[in-house]
């Protein structure tokens, strides 16, 4: 690590909101955007006056429908702040972006107080009808005039019939049954593991039981995807704010210490180009997070790992040296290891499988309330004072490690 302290350092974790989650609440996203936010507000013990800081992921009017959530200028006006500092969200490491982009504005000195927040509505959007592909269009199906026109990688993908990421993750998940013998079997157990863990959050999407022989007869999505390996779409709003170390001693809660983030991408940003599809960007973002951090692997006492799809916790257990590479699959399976009482908790709300695909921010959430010590049923035995979070799959990545 460098002798120069990093950056973020200076930032802490003082306030979390969540506002409902659920399938196809039938609300705005603006208005779950403003429960969480003020929900998170109010637990840093702040006022809306305070807040002098706004970023969010990844910015209105990017993606499908639902899944952006609404842009800073939209909740700006609605929560009346008065700003110093703000970041209308792109892509970069991905839904880490608000969260790493809010910790420098922090550690600059260009905000004290900033509210960062992640809104899908994307349950919602989907109306009665199934989840679709990117690009799909059931008004104009098969007509090439009613068909919109992509480019970038879209352009390669899409006549190949690659309309979702499931098919570009699933490329990641046959290389790994090629090069390291992963089984379905042992895949199963994120999925399993995640169900099982969700039975104790009331917000969780699915809370019912799921045995191996569920998960094994499931349908096929894009092989060896099935469906639950894939995360469940869902509406809701998950907001934090992030604030100068030096409020540390007046938080109402007690606030998670930003240790280290990891940012870095070295290889192609490609979903089928990368020089290692076992890897993908999670290798380069878990390193230089390590590199900026004075703390190991054998310190991490709990993971909330991005399970978009169940094999990116895998991808992401070996990045992050959790486990030998090649060896994640013997390391879920069972389920031993990641139970709430194994020796690596893993993703303790449910994950994105069973809790809801709130895109990343669910997961910084529940490192955040573990690490209060405030989970209730779903607490990690052992007061835990070191977490680690990991969002994105693919040429996207980031990852932080949270301290009590």
């Amino acid at each position: 690590m460098s002798l120069v302290e990093p950056l973020e350092r200076r930032a802490i974790i003082s306030g979390i909101g969540q506002s409902a989650v659920g399938r196809r609440l039938n609300r705005s996203d603006l208005d779950l955007t403003v429960e969480a936010c003020l929900e998170a507000i109010a637990d840093a013990g702040l006022t809306r006056d305070d807040i002098d800081g706004l970023a969010t992921y990844p910015g209105a009017g990017i993606g499908t429908g639902g899944f952006a959530g609404p842009g800073t200028p939209e909740v700006q006006d609605a929560l009346r702040l008065n700003l110093s500092w703000h970041d209308g969200g792109s892509e970069g490491p991905a839904q880490m972006r608000a969260l790493f982009a809010a910790c420098l504005a922090v550690g600059a000195g260009l905000a004290r107080h900033v509210l960062i927040y992640r809104t899908v509505t994307e349950s919602t959007a989907q109306g009665t009808g199934g989840r679709q592909g990117i690009g799909a269009s059931s008004e104009h199906e098969g007509e090439q005039s009613g068909l919109p026109r992509f480019s970038g990688f879209l352009q390669w993908y899409l006549p190949f019939g690659a309309v979702s990421a499931v098919n570009w993750i699933a490329l990641v998940a046959k290389r790994r049954f090629h090069e390291f013998g992963l089984s379905r079997e042992q895949l199963a157990y994120v999925a399993l593991n995640g169900r099982k863990n969700a039975a104790y959050n009331p917000k969780a999407i699915y809370r019912d039981t799921m045995t191996l022989e569920d998960y094994l007869s499931a349908r096929m999505i894009s092989t060896p995807l099935c469906l639950y390996d894939c995360d469940a779409p869902c509406d809701g709003s998950t907001a934090l704010v992030v604030s100068h170390v030096d409020y540390s001693p007046d938080t109402p809660q007690h606030p998670c210490h930003i240790h280290a983030i990891g940012t870095a991408i070295k290889g192609r940003p490609s979903w089928d180009q990368f020089d290692d599809m076992t890897t993908m960007a999670a290798r380069d973002a878990a390193k230089s997070m390590w590199q900026r951090s004075d703390l190991g692997p054998a310190d991490v006492q709990l993971a909330q790992l991005y399970d978009g799809f169940s094999v990116l916790a895998l991808v992401w257990l070996e990045a992050l040296g959790l486990c030998p590479v090649g060896e994640s699959g013997l390391f879920v399976e069972g389920g031993d290891r990641i139970a709430l009482d194994g020796a690596l908790p893993l993703n303790t709300a449910g994950g994105q499988l069973s809790a809801g695909r709130l895109h990343g921010f669910g997961l910084l959430h529940e490192a955040c309330v573990q690490l209060r010590h405030q989970a209730g049923e779903r607490q990690v035995p052992g007061e835990p004072e070191v977490a680690v979070v990991s969002n994105g799959g693919g040429p996207l990545a980031g990852s932080v490690l949270l301290t009590r």
